[in-house]
């Protein structure tokens, strides 16, 4: 078998561990709260503190990982698998303290979004280091194991309980181990092999990354350097209120249009698996299309698919908005992914796609506390209109990001 199979196959194999436990811990977080007696009202505020605490570590972690030291991105990834396995099992034994519950979760929760970026970044170095990973397909394929985990979880939820998330979230933690052991980097990488990557880089990317560069760690002057980039994240933050109102609060709209767990399942695998196509094509479609431009796509999509809910009368609107995450997130996590990589310094990179997660999880933030509030207060058509107006909101910013700012280039060059 040769080494491009071999390292995709492994990245891959990450991705769907990684994806099949944030099925079960953010998919199906408000179902195990709301089944240990927590509000809607409770639920948005753990969800948010989880997302706070990830929003602050995430740049903090990338740029301690981006300075040479012990702490790499396997690494980092070792002991986020270690205390998300470690949580679960503790869950499992705590039953009925809802004190305990909060903060363990919330913990977990957060852990395991602050490993996200690192994932991404993970996948660029051993690239860099000469491991030939084909991002998208093996990024699809983590969307497909989301996909069949849900699906299975959400019958065996409704008939047997909540457990079964714990049970799967440590059975996920320890194939990730297993999996993030086996990343080792060549001890000699001949130039062929380096130059071949490179090469592949060139063509899937459309220039060539530029090596070292100067590492811009202070906000402001991150900024200075990245204005595009640094304005379309306010767009990310409202692209994910209404992508996060609608993940978290799935159950609750499912239930108001009839439906139940079941239904839940069949929901986050009809929207998980439409991501596989367009994550494994996304290098060919990025030769013709800027990523720039199917970061705006994606946003508009973000806004019709929640927009599509608010005149849902039935699970068949329902799935039709789940459909739409075929141009909304699954263009959005690539397309990010190969934005970052094409116009960010090397020394720049970790941080960011640590900011496009933070940006996410700040939309999560404001989504969490206001969604379950609403919903406790005023129902779930009032949640959904006021997810639609922030969405649309983010879309008018993303397109003044992208089409009156520049975009840095690692060449240094403006594009």
């Amino acid at each position: 078998m040769n080494s491009s199979r071999v390292w995709t196959i492994k990245y891959a194999l990450l991705n769907m561990a990684y994806f099949a436990a944030f099925c079960t811990l953010h998919a199906y977080a408000a179902v195990y709260l709301l089944a240990h007696g927590f509000t809607n009202t409770e639920v948005g505020i753990l969800l948010a503190v989880a997302n706070v605490v990830s929003a602050v570590c995430q740049p903090l972690v990338a740029g301690l990982i981006d300075k040479p030291g012990p702490l790499t991105n396997k690494n980092f990834i070792i002991i986020s698998v270690s205390f998300i396995m470690a949580g679960s099992i503790l869950l499992m034994f705590v039953q009925n303290n809802k004190a305990v519950i909060f903060l363990v979760y919330a913990l977990i929760y957060m852990i395991q979004f602050a490993y996200q970026p690192v994932m991404t970044a993970l996948c660029f170095e051993y690239r860099k280091a000469g491991c030939d990973i084909f991002y998208g397909l093996a990024r699809g394929l983590g969307s497909a194991g989301f996909a069949v985990t849900s699906a299975f979880v959400g019958g065996v939820v409704e008939k047997s309980g909540v457990s079964v998330l714990l049970t799967v979230n440590v059975g996920t933690m320890i194939v990730s181990l297993i999996v993030i052991l086996m990343f080792k980097k060549p001890d000699a990488v001949s130039t062929d092999l380096i130059n071949k990557a490179a090469d592949k880089e060139v063509q899937e990317n459309g220039k060539e990354a530029a090596a070292g560069g100067e590492a811009h760690n202070n906000i402001i002057e991150f900024a200075r350097i990245y204005p595009a980039y640094t304005l379309f994240l306010l767009g990310v933050i409202c692209f994910f209120f209404a992508h996060n109102m609608i993940n978290d609060f799935m159950i609750q709209i499912i239930r108001d249009l009839g439906g139940a767990e079941t239904e839940l399942g069949y929901s986050n695998f009809l929207q998980a698996i439409l991501e596989l196509p367009v994550m494994a094509l996304i290098g060919f479609v990025l030769k013709r299309i800027s990523a720039a431009k199917l970061l705006l796509f994606s946003g508009v999509a973000f806004f019709v698919k929640i927009l599509i809910l608010i005149f849902a009368k039935s699970m068949v609107a329902m799935y039709v908005s789940q459909s739409f995450q075929l141009f909304a997130y699954a263009v959005f996590i690539p397309a990010a992914a190969y934005y970052v990589n094409e116009t960010m310094e090397e020394l720049d990179q970790v941080k960011g796609q640590a900011f496009i997660t933070s940006a996410i999880t700040v939309g999560g933030v404001f989504s969490n506390l206001i969604s379950g509030s609403i919903l406790d207060r005023l129902g779930v058509k009032p949640m959904l209109v006021t997810g639609t107006v922030v969405c649309a909101l983010g879309v008018v910013i993303s397109f003044i990001a992208f089409n009156a700012l520049k975009h840095h280039s690692i060449a240094g060059a403006s594009e």
